[in-house]
C-alpha cells in the first residue's frame, strides 16, 4: 500500500484526469481504465457536466464526486506511477 494523498485534481475531457500527489508526483489518468463498467455510483460519471464536478476530499485524501463516488488513492496512484498495489502482511 502508498498511504500517499491526492493533493489535486484537474478534470480533463475524455473522463481523464491530472493528479497531483503528496509526494509530487503528477500525472494524468483514464478513468476508463480503472472503472471498467460505469454502473451504480460510477453511472453519472458518464456526464462530462457531472464528471466535471470531481474534487478533492481533504478528509479521505481522494477524488470524489457530489453523488459520494470516489476512488481508493491507492488505485490512482498505482496507475498514474505504474507501481503495483502490494499488501505487506505482518
Amino acid at each position: 500500500m502508498f498511504l500517499i494523498d491526492v493533493l489535486q485534481v484537474q478534470p480533463l475531457p475524455e473522463r481523464r484526469l491530472k493528479l497531483t500527489f503528496e509526494d509530487g508526483l503528477k500525472a494524468t489518468v483514464d478513468l476508463d481504465a480503472i472503472v471498467k463498467t460505469y454502473r451504480g455510483v460510477f453511472l453519472p460519471l458518464l456526464d462530462d457536466r457531472f464528471f466535471q464536478q470531481v474534487r478533492v476530499d481533504p478528509e479521505l485524501g481522494t477524488i470524489v464526486w457530489p453523488n459520494g463516488a470516489d476512488i481508493c488513492p491507492d488505485v490512482l496512484y498505482s496507475v498514474a506511477s505504474g507501481k503495483p498495489i502490494s499488501i505487506q502482511h505482518a
